[in-house]
C-alpha cells in the first residue's frame, strides 16, 4: 500500500466517523482512522519523511 492510499483510506474512515448515526459506530471509525494514523506515520518514519508536525499532534505524538 503506497502513501496515498493510506491517506485516502484515512481521510474516508474520519468521514464515515463524522456521518455515523449512531456515536458508537462513530467512534469505531475513528479509531480505524487513528490505526491508519499510526501506519501513516510508520511509513513515513521508515523513509526519514517525517509528517508535519500539525499531523503527529492529531495522532497523539
Amino acid at each position: 500500500m503506497d502513501l496515498n492510499q493510506l491517506y485516502f483510506r484515512h481521510q474516508l474512515l474520519l468521514m464515515r466517523a463524522n456521518s455515523a448515526s449512531d456515536e458508537a459506530i462513530g467512534l469505531k471509525y475513528e479509531a480505524k482512522a487513528a490505526g491508519v494514523a499510526r501506519s501513516i506515520m510508520a511509513f513515513q518514519e521508515d523513509l526519514g519523511a517525517w509528517a508535519a508536525r500539525s499531523w503527529q499532534a492529531e495522532c497523539g505524538q
